[in-house]
């Protein structure tokens, strides 16, 4: 799962990445391997831009410039499938970030590229489908991310993409979140075995209707659940 932040949304005026974060997902499950890296970008960020991830130029003006982390950033993401929301945005920043230093290689070329937002689009026509409000939709807390982040906003990303392409699927009953831990259970919810149906017999059902009696108040009142059968 991959995010830029940058000092505005057009390329054609010269904007550039100051930030890159990503988290790896290897089997549905986040792995803790990650990957941030703050940029000069050698330019100011806009008004705009500098509301939404508030990284300002003095902070940036003793970081690396992109062209001394560029094989770093190939290294880590060189091969794997980058999940990106609105992947067009991010992908045409670092390719032009690639151009600008001499790099002949686009990020489409080493990574499979999949839009999440695309997804949502498909999954939800119609509905609002930004980073935020999938979060309302999924449950996914994000009220610490006053400012947008790009390791943060990838490490939201993930939860909202699991949960958005099938949901929770492991269920892990270990407390302490401690995987070398002897008393650590984990449930593969796909692949339980079929539950057995067991039909409640006449005289269950009789004793079920008595007691459902019992619940109307002499009658009075209408059944919450009847039965017949």
């Amino acid at each position: 799962m991959l995010d830029t932040e940058t000092t505005g949304i057009s390329i054609q005026q010269g904007n550039r990445v100051l930030e890159i974060g990503a988290v790896e997902v290897v089997d549905r499950e986040l792995t803790g391997s990650t990957y941030q890296q703050y940029i000069n970008p050698e330019r100011e960020s806009e008004p705009g831009a500098l509301e939404v991830h508030g990284i300002t130029t003095k902070f940036l003006s003793d970081k690396p410039v992109f062209s001394r982390i560029v094989d770093d950033f190939i290294r880590y993401v060189k091969g794997a499938e980058l999940i990106i929301h609105n992947a067009p945005f991010d992908v045409g920043f670092i390719n032009n970030e690639f151009r600008l230093c001499g790099h002949d290689v686009k990020i489409q070329d080493i990574c499979t590229i999949t839009d999440s937002l695309d997804y949502a689009r498909n999954k939800h026509p119609g509905a609002r489908n930004s980073l935020d409000a999938l979060c309302k939709r999924y449950g996914v807390v994000n009220e610490h991310r006053t400012l947008h982040g790009a390791l943060l906003d990838s490490q939201i990303l993930a939860e909202v993409y699991l949960m958005m392409t099938g949901g929770q699927t492991k269920l892990d009953l270990d407390a302490n979140n401690n995987s070398d831990s002897a008393t650590g259970l984990s449930l593969d919810l796909d692949n339980l075995p079929p539950l057995k149906i067991i039909k409640a017999n006449t005289h269950e059902l009789e004793q079920h209707q008595k007691w459902l009696s019992k619940l109307s108040d002499d009658g009075k009142k209408p059944f919450i659940y009847h039965s017949e059968n």
